[in-house]
Parts: structure tokens; C-alpha cells; sequence
């Protein structure tokens, strides 16, 4: 009988104490995982704004407007480098995070707000898309650093500026001349595009 009750205490005690073996593992996993570093969220960034470029949630303005911040920001790391012998100290390391914080909202604000690239129907939308597609995929793979991106962002932002301003002027629709001269305008386009993503330079 007393033998029975001290297999019974010591099962109890067992059951018990279970729960908290399994908390104090599950929390040693969470602690154990390391915080982003400063090139996986510019990583992390560029991906993010590469699928907003991609998906039409972002338009060349806004795209445009993101990776000139970005561009300031890998401004201000090689700059903060430079005065350390190639290292960030702990203070730099928490301004980048911060500022990394709030365009990461940014990016997340200019996602999901009403603002949508329109590329529209025919060969004029068909080449708009086409441009975006291969932007995004620059943004991607790093072939395109952020300067590069916000520089052909704003030149596809001007082509769209051109292209409401040609169908304001006729009724919604473009003449054969407009379309026409937006051609022209994405052949130099598309020359850009090739030429930054093939010059070296990398994210």
C-alpha cells in the first residue's frame, strides 16, 4: 500500500511538473533565435518592395519614393563604416534598425493603401507591365542597387505623368502619335533598365 501511494505521489509529481519543463524549452528556442542583421532587412526590404513593384501594389512613385530612402539609408551605413575601420558600432547598428523600422512601415503603408499601378489595356499597358516585371526582378536579385531603382522609377513615373496627360487631351484614348511616342519613350526605358542591371553594381 505504501509502496502504491509513492509510485502514485511521484506520477503526480511527474504530471506536474510537465508543463513547466515544456515552457522553459520552448522559451529557451525563442530566446536562442538572433535579430535580423542589417543586411538581411535591406534584403528583407528590397524583397518586399520587389513583390509591391510586381503585384501593381506599388506605383513608380511610390517605388520611387522608397528606394531613394533606402539609398539614403545604404548612404549612411557606408559612411558610418568608414569612420569605424569598416564596422558598425551598436549605436549605428540601432539608428539603421530604427530607420529600417519606419520604412518598413512605409513600405507596408504604401502596399495597402488605394494607389495602384494602372498599366491598362493594349501595347502601351503591355510595355508598362513588362517594365515593371523586370524592374522587380532587378530589385530581386540585387542586380538593381536602390539608387538605380528610384532613378528608373521616376522616369517611368514621368512616361505615365505623359501618357494621362495625352488621354485627358483626347477623350480617355490615345492617338496613333501618342502611342507612338510613348514607345519611343519605353524603347529608352528599357535601355536603362538593361544597362543598370548589367553594369556590376550590386545591392
Amino acid at each position: 500500500m505504501k509502496t502504491a501511494r509513492i509510485i502514485l505521489g511521484g506520477a503526480a509529481l511527474i504530471v506536474l511538473s510537465a508543463p513547466a519543463v515544456f515552457a522553459q524549452s520552448s522559451t529557451a528556442t525563442t530566446t536562442d533565435e538572433k535579430p535580423q542583421t542589417i543586411q538581411q532587412r535591406k534584403e528583407n526590404q528590397q524583397d518586399r518592395i520587389a513583390k509591391g513593384v510586381q503585384s501593381g501594389q506599388l506605383t513608380a512613385g511610390e517605388t520611387k519614393r522608397l528606394e531613394t530612402k533606402e539609398a539614403g539609408l545604404n548612404k549612411e551605413e557606408h559612411t558610418m563604416r568608414s569612420e569605424d575601420d569598416g564596422h558598425l558600432t551598436g549605436a549605428d547598428r540601432a539608428k539603421l534598425n530604427n530607420q529600417q523600422n519606419h520604412l518598413s512601415n512605409q513600405i507596408y503603408d504604401d502596399k495597402h493603401n488605394a494607389a495602384t499601378q494602372h498599366d491598362g489595356p493594349g501595347e502601351v499597358g503591355q510595355r508598362k507591365e513588362n517594365q515593371q516585371d523586370r524592374i522587380a526582378q532587378g530589385v530581386k536579385s540585387g542586380q538593381l542597387t536602390p539608387g538605380e531603382t528610384a532613378k528608373l522609377e521616376k522616369q517611368q513615373q514621368g512616361i505615365n505623368r505623359e501618357e494621362r496627360g495625352m488621354r485627358e487631351a483626347n477623350g480617355g484614348k490615345l492617338t496613333g502619335a501618342d502611342k507612338k511616342a510613348l514607345n519611343q519613350q519605353q524603347n529608352r526605358a528599357s535601355r536603362n533598365i538593361y544597362n543598370k542591371k548589367h553594369n556590376g553594381r550590386k545591392q
